[in-house]
């Protein structure tokens, strides 16, 4: 149990270190002298790498055993992250970023297969609540722990803060985990043109998903170039894993269907972890001004809610259909989006406060289950490639969801400012009433008072035009996760005891 806790600790910085840099970016921009175009790449070359590692984990976990992969991925995350600290340019930064996590990617996958095959089934319910809060618990948090760091200290404290307790889990991994023996015989059949493949393949298309939105899509050639690749890559990794004997990813986990639907259901979780954590910064940072620390701190609400749900749907687990709880979990989620559908340019954290609680609640009321009906049910032999495809869905979900709804998010902000200016013009008497105020407001200003407040009243069209394309994403938001309730019936319900074993 104790060489277990220091895996799920691992993994907790691992997932940490994808959120932890998003609150400061303003802050490594100016260190690091880089440009707004640049900066992004801090997050995006982490996950590109990231999402490369993660299936390949299952392959690596088999032939060089748990121990020795994680001890491997933790040294080479810390050793990174020590790296990031010293940076003195973006380019390096990328770079160090870009290993970060690569190496630190394998530390996911195996702490899940580790939970489902090493632990006994009566143990599940202490075991599976514990992985399933680090996973949700590690990208919510990040935006807080990381402006708190920068507040204090320095952004260069976002990736020391690993040095130490990376050390701690490096040698509790050589000295205790001791769950598989190696098979290096599978090295020499390692597949290096399917992980060519898969590279091209996955890192392209978290390329495009995450420049998309902010480049128009298609009406950039880089964009276009790197879809392109993702395209001819994938047909190439399909063909490959389904005809070489020896896949560098093992894709039978889906002959399994409650694996199948489970991991529909982690790809849409995905976007509900990822997507809010996302979008209740931006709401707080563009429409209320708040800094980061100030953002963290309102963030910090749906970290304490699933932290406490966590014991109670791990108990719950025993005691009821485990698609119950999924639909229960979703249900919170969609009333959550849903509340925020009324949202105005007034909102704080005390409207925001339900929403957030809704959120936690449902996140760790849903993913509990659905790792436990999707791995619970697979056989040991399959479960480290299983978790590994099963962990990538996840943060496929999460880019996929952070693409669409910043495209819904523009596109509609556009719409909105179109119809307000429709309305806001020289023939509305109330429009020129409320500018006549402004003017009157500013009448210290002299002449230049007309000018500013017509461009005091353009600021206020563009918030207000802002607030509504934010009620449009929750709305979406809401109809997908009223979708999960209703398919939560498709998965088939466990028997008893199986799993872990290695029973269907």
């Amino acid at each position: 149990m104790f060489a277990f806790l220091c895996m799920v600790f691992g993994m907790f910085m691992a997932i940490l270190d994808i959120q932890i840099v998003s609150a400061s970016l303003a802050e490594i921009q100016a260190g690091l002298a880089a440009s707004s175009d640049e900066i992004s790449w801090v997050q995006t070359s982490y996950l590109i790498a990231e999402v490369v590692m993660i299936p390949l984990s299952g392959f690596l976990s088999r032939a060089l055993s748990t121990r020795w992969l994680f001890a491997a991925s933790a040294a080479g995350f810390t050793l990174m992250s020590f790296m990031c600290a010293t940076a003195s340019s973006i380019n390096e930064m990328i770079v160090y970023r870009a290993l970060q996590g690569f190496l630190g990617g394998g530390m996911i996958p195996t702490v899940f297969a580790a939970a489902y095959t090493v632990f006994p089934r009566e143990k599940q319910p202490i075991v599976a609540p514990m992985i399933g809060l680090v996973a949700t618990l590690a990208p919510t948090i990040g935006p807080t722990v990381g402006g708190y760091l920068t507040d204090l200290f320095s952004w260069h404290w976002l990736f020391l803060i690993n040095v130490i307790p990376g050390m701690f889990v490096v040698l509790a991994a050589v000295t205790l985990i001791d769950f598989d023996e190696p098979d290096f015989a599978l090295l020499d059949k390692f597949d290096w043109w399917g992980l060519l493949f898969m590279a091209g393949f996955l890192g392209s298309l978290e390329f495009v998903l995450e420049e998309g939105p902010t480049n128009d899509w298609f009406e950039d050639q880089t964009i276009v170039a790197f879809a392109i690749v993702c395209a001819v890559s994938s047909l190439a990794f399909f063909a490959r894993v389904f005809s070489t004997d020896h896949p560098v990813v093992d894709l039978r986990a889906f002959e399994n269907r409650n694996f199948t639907i489970g991991s529909a259901f982690s790809f849409i979780m995905g976007i509900g972890l990822y997507g809010l954590t996302y979008l209740y910064p931006v709401f707080l940072g563009r429409v209320r001004g708040y800094s980061a620390l100030m953002i963290g701190e309102t963030m910090f609400v749906t970290g304490i809610a699933m932290f406490l749900t966590a014991p109670i749907a791990g108990r719950l687990m025993t005691k009821i259909d485990p698609r119950l709880m999924m639909g229960a979990g979703f249900a919170a989620f969609g009333v959550g989006t849903w509340w925020v559908t009324y949202i105005t340019k007034d909102w704080d954290f005390w409207e925001l406060l339900i929403p957030q609680i809704l959120r936690g609640v449902g996140l760790m009321i849903a993913m509990i289950p659905i790792n436990n009906i999707s791995l619970g049910t697979m056989p040991p032999a399959q479960m480290k490639n299983a978790s590994g495809l099963f962990n990538l869905m996840r943060n496929l979900g999460g880019a996929v969801g952070l693409a669409l709804i910043n495209t819904v998010l523009n596109n509609r902000w556009d719409l909105h400012l179109a119809r307000l200016h429709e309305h806001v013009d020289w023939a509305s008497s109330t429009a020129v009433e409320r500018l006549d105020t402004i003017t009157a407001g500013l009448a210290r200003l002299g002449s230049d008072a007309s000018a500013a407040a017509l461009k005091q009243m353009a600021a206020m069209v563009r918030q207000q035009a802002l607030v509504m394309a934010f009620s449009d994403v929750f709305y979406l938001l809401t109809f997908l996760f009223v979708a999960l309730v209703i398919a939560a019936p498709l998965m088939k319900r466990p028997k008893p005891g199986a799993g872990g074993g290695g029973g269907h």
